[in-house]
């Protein structure tokens, strides 16, 4: 089996799409800020997420039984569109690396949605971590992690870090532990942000790509209950490994 080559992104489309997200967050941020106000809540960063990716021409489909609140999502990690394509259309939350807090607009809005802050670096705070996780699954939303602990090439899903899955393992009440599969298809080596790559190398060839993405997101049935978060590691990954189509393409080429 032979990967299609992908056309040379647009300077046409990739300013067009570029004009289009600057576009909808002016026009999100004031209700947004007016919710968040006078409700005490927004609904606005979920939108914002959903229509930025329409407007990147991902064309997300959703297989499986939806997210429940409290749910712990583990799922695989390619790309800055995984945060856009889950949290517009299951609403969750994410764990991200500290360094996504002080990173300008990125960080703002990334504080919109809740996202909850680790330093992987602070190996002797672990456990004040898996706490803070654990007081962040008490709030409806569900909370996302990517246990890759980095972006990859869609070919191969890395090895899973257990460390914060300490948190469910076992599970707090009324908490769900899911695997979810984000599945680019044969797009996948097109918005894999591979190692050594620049953020705005990669920026410009998914924003230009020509034409739209189909993309499935395979809302895996719950995991079993485990106190052993390594056992839950592997767990995980081999159901997200069985549920994407690149990894079984790649390996029969």
């Amino acid at each position: 089996m032979t990967a299609t080559a992908e056309p040379a992104p647009s300077r046409l489309i990739y300013w067009l799409r570029l004009a289009g997200l600057i576009g909808l967050f002016l026009i999100y941020v004031v209700p947004h800020l007016l919710s968040k106000w006078l409700l005490r809540k927004s609904n606005w960063p979920r939108r914002f997420l959903r229509h930025g990716a329409l407007v990147v021409g991902v064309r997300p489909r959703l297989e499986g039984p939806p997210l429940a609140p409290h749910s712990f999502v583990i799922a695989n990690h390619i790309s800055w569109l995984d945060i856009m394509i889950l949290g517009g259309w299951t609403g969750t939350a994410f764990i991200a690396k500290a360094e996504v807090e002080t990173t300008p607009l990125i960080g703002w809005i990334a504080d919109q949605n809740r996202t909850l802050y680790i330093d992987r670096a602070a190996r002797r705070d672990s456990h004040g971590q898996v706490k803070r996780i654990v007081e962040a699954l008490g709030h409806d939303q569900p909370l996302t992690v990517f246990p890759e602990g980095t972006t990859g090439s869609g070919l191969h899903l890395l090895p899973f870090r257990s460390t914060l899955m300490e948190a469910v393992a076992p599970p707090p009440p009324g908490v769900t532990v899911r695997a979810v599969a984000v599945d680019y298809g044969e797009h996948a080596e097109l918005v894999g942000w591979h190692s050594g790559e620049g953020g705005m190398a990669n920026f410009w060839r998914v924003v230009g790509h020509r034409g739209t993405m189909p993309v499935t997101v395979r809302l895996l049935e719950p995991l079993e209950l485990t106190d052993d978060r390594k056992a839950l590691a592997r767990q995980a990954h081999g159901a997200i490994a069985a549920a994407l189509s690149s990894l079984v393409a790649h390996e029969a080429v």
